[in-house]
């Protein structure tokens, strides 16, 4: 893995965030070269792998992203530290009210709910702003227009912009440049006013109240799809914490919907709406919605759909009402209906039931099938995400093992990052009795790369290859299998393979692990310019079952950025 750009050397302070860079990528043993070049929007010859570099020397290293971690005693400081951010780049809160924003936020289903809202109103005709967080394989898919990922042109043009009157004002600002998620979220904001969007749907980046994009003051509509435990070292550690956090986003008169929740979330989110003076209303179930044709179809497979469903079409009703209506104002701003309310069915109209069944979120409940390998993808990272990702693939796996020919295998392919609780998720995986549980780091593959998109200082590498052999000895516990000793955690010559048990392997990155399980027998990852990783004969031997199988099963699960990582390899389309 290699970053190829021409970053920026001759701005003030900006050699030490190289030097900081390449000292991330030398742990890792991976290789770095740049070119000096002076920073500015407009300079020729500037390409998008280029302003992706720039924008990861925005990312907070691991070791200094503890100590912010530890430091936030004052959050509310960071939404002042956001309005001035924003300002340096040229752009005002005021601005930010014509862009007729949708704010979504939630634990689980807040992207599904956004993709839902955001095809249903583009499905109506209405050009559409879409942003969200995290990205699978390129950073431009967080902002989106009509649905797509804008261009790398146009990445690279509005990236120059925005980081250029940044990098002009920051002397006179003690040097501070907006970190990476900021910088992104501001970046989508400019992006939507010069492209003259009709709406833009929002997706919280973590929690709500403190979240950057809670800049905004005016949105047209609110949502909170379902909440859980998650982010518990920035959210805090119970339900309650967690749905004031969330809450925060409700704004005076701005009408919000949420999705039915723990009662003793829901208290929290009755009395922040009663204090700010917000109408609440609870979504009916999607099967009370009347319709001509039955059941409404999802484009998202899973019954945890049908919510995040529910929430979109009160959303996207409540939007067209205000833009639509005969008023042009919200039809909930009844300042004496500060209480929960249930909100009332309605018949979706046909467009609505036209971006209800189109609609599509890369990474969530997928499945691809490569000749004889099917992928079950989802980002599940939590253990309420995960039981809704185990009902779903209990589902569809059942469906597609009936159809086979012949013999079926099973595989998990498996990775976590941060503060997730990784021996509780695999704990629910162990009734499925996977064949083989292969894990792997989120390092896309351990040769050079000129992709900077998947690239994250984060967390070290090594804590990421400790996570995955944690993982394994979690599942072998699970499955009640006597330890063994492990193998060394070699840093400086990542090994290529782990050997534990014939039914558990750790890998160094994700297309060693998915050349292993696929056994040259998906076509995809057959290509030549992939380098293919030796493993001991050993480890082939072992692979027997996977030669011999009419179906290959593969579940990926545990981090959206191991599927994005996976999804890399296995459509190269999204990687151009």
């Amino acid at each position: 893995m290699a970053c190829l750009c021409r970053v920026l050397q001759q701005r003030s302070g900006f050699g030490a965030l190289l030097r900081e860079r390449d000292a991330v990528f030398g742990l890792a043993g991976l290789a770095v070269r740049y070119h000096s070049t002076q920073t500015a929007p407009h300079i020729p010859g500037m390409e998008y792998q280029d302003a992706v570099c720039t924008l990861n020397t925005l990312q907070t290293n691991a070791s200094a992203l503890e100590q912010v971690r530890r430091g936030r005693s004052h959050p509310q400081l960071q939404l002042q530290a956001m309005r001035g951010f924003l300002e340096r780049a040229g752009l005002t809160v005021e601005q930010l009210d014509h862009l007729n924003i949708i704010h979504v936020t939630g634990t689980k289903g807040k992207g599904s709910t956004c993709a839902f809202t955001e095809q249903i109103l583009r499905t109506y005709g209405f050009r559409t702003g879409f942003y969200s967080s995290p990205h699978l394989v390129q950073v431009r898919e967080r902002i989106r227009i009509n649905g797509q990922p804008i261009s790398k042109d146009l990445f690279t043009k509005y990236f120059w912009h925005v980081y250029g009157r940044l990098d002009e004002t920051k002397e006179a600002h003690g040097g501070t440049m907006p970190a990476y998620f900021r910088f992104l979220t501001i970046l989508a904001f400019h992006v939507f006013l010069q492209e003259k969007v009709d709406l833009a749907v929002v997706e919280v980046g973590i929690g709500g109240a403190y979240d950057c994009t809670n800049i905004i003051r005016r949105p047209w509509v609110c949502g909170i799809s379902s909440l859980g435990i998650d982010h518990t070292q920035i959210l805090g550690d119970t339900i309650e914490k967690i749905a004031w956090q969330k809450g925060g986003i409700f704004k005076p008169g701005v009408p919000a919907f949420t999705v039915q929740q723990p009662e003793d979330a829901m208290a929290v989110l009755r009395d922040q709406a009663r204090e700010i003076k917000c109408p609440l209303w609870v979504c009916p179930d999607l099967d009370k919605y009347p319709t001509d044709s039955g059941l409404l179809q999802l484009g998202l497979a899973g019954q945890h759909q049908r919510s995040n469903a529910s929430l979109a079409l009160q959303l996207s009703h409540t939007w067209l009402q205000r833009r639509c209506g005969p008023d042009k104002r919200s039809p909930f701003l009844d300042p004496e209906n500060n209480s929960v309310s249930q909100a009332a069915s309605f018949k979706p109209s046909s467009v609505m039931v036209k971006g209800l069944a189109d609609a599509e979120w890369a990474g969530r409940t997928q499945t691809l099938r490569h000749g004889a390998l099917t992928y079950f993808l989802d980002g599940a990272h939590t253990r309420r995400s995960m039981q809704a990702c185990i009902q779903w693939f209990r589902e569809t796996a059942t469906q597609h093992e009936r159809n086979a020919s012949g013999a079926v295998v099973r595989v998990l392919l498996f990775n976590t990052t941060g503060e997730r609780d990784s021996a509780a998720m695999l704990k629910l995986l162990v009734p499925f009795h996977f064949d083989f549980a292969v894990f792997c780091p989120n390092i896309t593959e351990a040769a050079a790369s000129c992709n900077a998109d998947q690239q994250n200082f984060n967390v070290s590498v090594e804590n990421m290859l400790s996570r995955c052999l944690d993982n394994e000895q979690s599942w072998r516990l699970h499955n009640n299998q006597r330890d063994e000793e492990a193998s060394p955690l070699l840093i400086d010559s990542l090994p290529l393979l782990t050997e534990r048990k014939t039914d558990t392997l750790v890998f160094p990155c994700i297309l060693s692990a998915l050349q292993w399980i696929t056994q040259g027998r998906d076509p995809v990852l057959k290509d030549p310019a992939k380098t293919v990783l030796p493993v001991k004969p050993s480890i082939s031997a072992k692979a027997a079952p996977l030669r011999n199988a009419a179906e290959i099963h593969v579940l990926v699960t545990g981090s959206l950025h191991l599927v994005g990582g996976v999804l890399k390899h296995l459509d190269p389309q999204l990687a151009k």
